[in-house]
């Protein structure tokens, strides 16, 4: 018989579970704690499965019976009704999933495959340019106007380089989101085509060798902390990439053996680099280690846990005069011009520069092989270096007499 709703209502709870049936599948559990579960029975597929439709008195038995007849209907149709709410579920979920969600999922994924300086610039970008604009906007509702519109935003302050990353980050985390079936299109594709045209520039500019002395005068004229002109000496004494040096750890450096191990993690290559320290490094560590020492960074910033901003340098070297003529990461040019002038051994350059070799093989050999010719080449560089500011300083005292 049909069930009524006094029928229902009356219902006690006994000690094991009991159900009470209605017609065509329809049935109601009592459980020993007295909760009344609405169930549709039914076969798919030569199998007998179960599904929820709600708890009474919350789903009456007027709307339990229609939603039965809708289960019904999708088995008309061939249509499993367990999996077809599992798939609503999934689907309400996707438009519900905002774009900082995804970016975050896509930002974990990647950042073991990146060095630590790449996944934090990544991030911070994200963080100030992108998620306030879209961050909270599902993420399949996001339209390629709005992709244009948000890089266009960042050009209009003339951050070119900062919008040409973003619209690699955007497209690649679409791209990730089509993956795991988070959105269905990707709004973000070819925004190349509609970016700005840069103007010329010349990447990574540098001074010459002879005009390094004039340089290394106009920082130590200019008002800044002593970290920051021991950071520029260290980066033309190493040839580091400045993110390599302002995120080291003190940890990393041995200065009893004069030598800086940097582990892959933190490399661009994903490749440890062993840094060879002549003895000048090694004294402006030591003076720097004073100031840090207790620290675990060696160019700890304002908050200690927090390495030197990326643009310290580059501003200490404008305010010396230095705009677009010298960059951070164009002293890795420099030194590299100068030592292939100086007929060094090609390899060992490479090798100084963290530019790994194709062949695992050989790179592995070379990596242990080459470091005492390193060594010798970076301390006579080193050398020459001080020899050129002691000339140019005499020159000076020879002007003023």
């Amino acid at each position: 018989m049909a069930l009524t709703d006094t029928a229902i209502r009356n219902a006690k709870p006994k000690a094991v579970l009991y159900r009470l049936s209605d017609a065509n599948g329809l049935c109601i559990e009592v459980t020993p704690n007295a909760s009344k579960l609405w169930r549709y029975r039914y076969r798919f597929n030569g199998k007998g499965k179960m599904l929820g439709l709600g708890s009474y008195p919350g789903v009456s038995l007027a709307v339990a019976r229609q939603l039965r007849d809708e289960a019904r209907q999708l088995l008309t149709s061939g249509v499993d009704p367990s999996a077809h709410r599992k798939a609503s579920k999934h689907a309400d979920a996707a438009d519900r999933h905002t774009f900082e969600e995804l970016a975050r999922e896509w930002f974990e994924y990647k950042r073991p495959r990146w060095a630590q300086s790449t996944a934090e610039k990544v991030i911070t970008y994200l963080e100030k340019d992108v998620f306030p604009q879209i961050g909270a906007k599902p993420t399949r509702d996001l339209s390629r106007p709005e992709m244009v519109a948000l890089v266009r935003e960042i050009e209009s302050r003339g951050a070119l380089n900062v919008a040409k990353k973003t619209r690699q980050w955007l497209n690649q985390i679409f791209r990730f989101g089509l993956a795991k079936g988070a959105v269905d299109v990707n709004p973000a594709t070819d925004l190349d085509v509609v970016a700005a045209l840069p103007p010329r520039t010349r990447h990574h500019p540098h001074v010459t060798f002879a005009e390094l002395p004039a340089l290394l005068s106009a920082v130590e004229r200019i008002t800044c902390h002593p970290m920051t002109r021991w950071a520029i000496k260290l980066l033309m004494l190493t040839g580091v990439r400045p993110g390599e040096l302002r995120q080291a750890p003190w940890a990393e450096f041995d200065l009893a053996s004069a030598t800086w191990t940097i582990p892959r993690e933190r490399m661009k290559a994903r490749r440890p680099h062993i840094v060879p320290l002549p003895t000048q490094a090694v004294e402006i560590l030591r003076e720097l280690q004073q100031l840090t020492g207790s620290y675990a960074l060696a160019f700890a910033g304002h908050n200690a846990d927090r390495p030197m901003s990326e643009n310290t340098v580059n501003k200490a070297l404008s305010a010396a005069g230095y705009k677009d003529r010298q960059t951070g990461h164009g002293f890795r040019h420099l030194l590299s011009t100068e030592l292939n002038s100086r007929s060094y051994n090609r390899d060992w350059i490479e090798r100084q520069l963290a530019h790994g070799d194709s062949d695992a093989i050989r790179d592995t050999y070379n990596h242990a092989n080459y470091l005492e010719h390193r060594r010798k080449m970076m301390q006579e560089w080193s050398d020459s270096l001080d020899a050129a500011v002691r000339k140019a300083n005499s020159a000076a005292l020879d002007k003023t007499a």
